[in-house]
């Protein structure tokens, strides 16, 4: 993520005040409450990177990728917030996190 967007989601975070909160993330929790966790599907690219693609979400489709497992984890949860419009700087409010081992799905805490 480039240092100008996580500029600008920060200073929208600051200007808005703490106590407002984006509509997006108001839907993503809707989303979660009504649908259950987003699971994905882990596919290996042609270079070695690891790339994820939803399997259940109801909007279409998820789709990212990371060097590794680490990265990998961090840009789901963000691609999740992308797809509700949810700027970066409230990723802990969004308190999205990964469900089980085995199976990559992605819920609300």
């Amino acid at each position: 993520m480039s240092l100008i967007k996580k500029s600008k989601d920060y200073f929208i975070k600051i200007l808005l005040g703490k106590q407002t909160v984006p509509r997006g993330l108001l839907e993503l929790n809707q989303y979660f409450r009504l649908h259950g966790p987003i699971s994905f599907e882990r596919k290996t690219g042609e270079d070695g990177s690891l790339i994820a693609v939803s399997t259940n979400f109801r909007y279409g489709s998820i789709v990212t990728s990371g060097r590794n497992e680490k990265e990998l984890d961090k840009n789901i949860k963000d691609a999740i917030l992308t797809s509700f419009s949810v700027p970066s700087s409230y990723a802990e409010e969004a308190k999205v996190y990964k469900k089980g081992r085995e199976k990559e799905e992605y819920a609300l805490a």
